[in-house]
């Protein structure tokens, strides 16, 4: 107000009334991400035991009823690589406790799409799947779907051009503000989801998907912008609270391309929900005008939930601050056991009851971990049991004549072979965790040049790679690797000893042959047969050379293998598996300066 206006009204006793400004409004949003169908509990989380659907919708509950303005949503793969209590009834248990957590919005991740379009459609709208006893078994029935909503602005129908599912909902909240949620995934689903799961849809990129819906957003008058988007970056435990700093994000944008996303965002986006990568931050990063905007994480499986208030002008409906926290899903905290669901808990159980019969038997038995944390080299003790697992389902003549065996990293799932005390009784259930995707064994002719050329496709920079993703690989290879050598010339030297692993203790059969030396193929046109998983045959993980093998030949699903492995494959008769025993030749993979 002018002040001699107001000195004038008084002078001639003339009142005036000034106008109550607004107050803002605080809403709550509760965010998680990667939860993969993980009903129960995965384990400890910085030595918490953690998680569970059941004590992850305790927390929601308790948080929300801090501030009755609040939203539930997900940053992807809510479903998909999910333990078997929820993936043998395709994830239709994650979807009806979901329901029940009072979830609002989920952006898609990649694993929404590992069964296709239609099975994700039919996860979002409901039905069963004809003629499959897996389906539709657990009230209500049947399958109701998804009360809340997949979010998908980045993925379109080939055929029509348009968007699978909405890209966007506006939800208002008292008071009359409005906050526009737009959910993605990473633009390069196609190239970590096997081929059957993406067919007919096309990915666009993920900042310009979003600078593209900020008018249209505008011209609705919203100004509070929230995205969730399945892409991330990578965190070091760097602090005692590592989940809440940013001060372990790594700077490559090719590391964490969240980093290289959020630069690009228009500056109206006032917060960014990620997944993807299981980890846990806290950030403020620069978007393109260089202002810094919030980016949060909250690890994976339901362990960690992230608790943003953001604060909204009445009047402007703009965004003026916003706080977050990532929360550890505690179960042993008393403060949260009152808001546990008993409805949730008795969805959990049913599901349990069906499945514990095929979950709780006994596959083999472990001497120590075999977990799927790789140490410098690239090199996991759980990557390396599946990898001969593959080897001996594949090397008799008829089952495909395989040499050696590659294995994806991102599929040996979390957290491997890793639970006590030892020794460890394996059932099925921990196997299936390991090994969730249901892929088939192929095995394939491949050259020397070729097995060569798919080595270096582990790295960034190489033939299309994105990422560093070493291979795990059987008994019998091993290889040294250059870390500071070029893109495509790191691979220094290849060794193969035929080995027979269907045979115990596993057998040298032939003198090693050197495939590389010094980064030199040696036979170029020497042809191996080599398997892999489904995935990786089709180029996945950015393998392109693997397309190129020829005459494949089908074997066994990988889950199938695994068992038939820890069961009878590697040793005498009751003697457990030892990720140490000198006959499994370790470590197989060298990392050189």
């Amino acid at each position: 107000m002018n002040p001699r206006r107001f000195l004038l009204g008084c002078a001639l006793g003339v009142s005036f009334t000034v106008a109550a400004v607004a107050a803002p409004i605080t809403v709550k949003i509760l965010g998680f991400n990667d939860f993969h169908g993980s009903l129960q509990s995965p384990g400890s989380f910085s030595g918490n035991p953690s998680g569970g659907v059941d004590y992850l919708a305790a927390y929601v509950a308790r948080l929300k009823a801090a501030n009755p303005n609040n939203v539930v949503v997900s940053a992807g793969d809510l479903v998909g690589a999910s333990p078997l209590i929820s993936a043998f009834f395709h994830d239709e248990g994650t979807i009806q406790t979901m329901n029940q957590l009072g979830l609002e919005f989920n952006a898609v991740g990649n694993h929404e799409f590992d069964a296709g379009k239609v099975e994700l459609l039919r996860k979002q709208n409901g039905g069963c799947i004809d003629r499959d006893p897996a389906s539709c078994v657990v009230p209500p029935t049947p399958f109701p779907g998804a009360r809340f909503r997949f979010l998908a602005a980045n993925v379109l129908d080939a055929g029509t051009g348009k968007t699978l599912l909405p890209g966007y909902v506006i939800k208002q909240f008292a008071g009359g503000v409005r906050v526009a949620f737009i959910g993605m995934t990473l633009k390069d689903t196609p190239s970590i989801v096997t081929p059957t799961g993406v067919a007919g849809l096309t990915f666009a990129d993920e900042a310009d998907t979003v600078n593209a819906l900020v008018p249209k957003l505008k011209a609705r008058g919203v100004r509070a912008i929230v995205v969730l988007i399945h892409q991330g970056g990578f965190q070091a435990a760097t602090s005692p609270n590592f989940i809440n700093d940013c001060s372990g994000l790594l700077q490559d944008a090719i590391a964490s391309p969240i980093k290289a996303v959020v630069a690009r965002l228009d500056d109206a986006v006032d917060l960014v929900i990620s997944g993807h990568t299981h980890t846990g931050y806290v950030c403020r990063l620069s978007n393109k005008t260089g202002r810094t905007i919030p980016v949060t994480q909250a690890s994976a499986f339901g362990r960690v939930l992230t608790d943003i208030d953001m604060t909204i002008d009445n009047e402007t409906g703009e965004v003026t601050a916003v706080s977050a926290e990532n929360v550890i899903v505690d179960r042993n905290d008393p403060t949260v056991v009152s808001f546990v669901d008993p409805a949730i808990q008795a969805t959990v159980a049913s599901y349990n009851a069906l499945v514990a019969p095929l979950q709780n038997q006994v596959i083999g038995t472990l001497v120590a971990p075999a977990s799927n944390t790789a140490n410098a080299a690239g090199e996991m003790a759980a990557g390396v049991l599946i990898a001969d697992a593959q080897l001996a389902s594949t090397q008799p003549e008829n089952l495909g004549g395989a040499q050696f065996a590659f294995m994806n990293p991102g599929g040996v799932r979390n957290p491997g072979f890793n639970s006590g005390p030892y020794p460890h009784d394996v059932t099925y259930g921990e196997a299936f965790t390991v090994q969730p995707f249901a892929n088939t064994l192929v095995s394939m002719t491949l050259t020397a040049q070729q097995v060569k050329d798919v080595l270096e496709q582990q790295f960034p920079g190489c033939n299309g790679q994105t990422a560093q993703r070493i291979l795990q690989i059987s008994n019998g290879l091993a290889y040294s690797w250059s870390e500071t050598a070029a893109p495509c010339s790191k691979i220094v030297d290849v060794t193969f000893t035929p080995t027979n692993v269907t045979v115990i203790p596993p057998a040298p059969t032939a003198a090693a042959e050197q495939i590389v030396i010094g980064g030199v193929v040696q036979n170029p046109a020497k042809t191996y047969r080599v398997t892999v998983n489904n995935f990786l045959s089709t180029g996945g993980d950015n393998f392109s050379v693997l397309k190129s093998g020829i005459d494949p030949l089908g074997g066994a699903q990988d889950i199938d293998a695994l068992v038939k492995y820890l069961k009878e494959g590697y040793r005498t008769p009751l003697a457990p598996y030892d990720p140490a025993n000198p006959n499994l030749h370790r470590p197989r993979i060298t990392r050189l300066p």
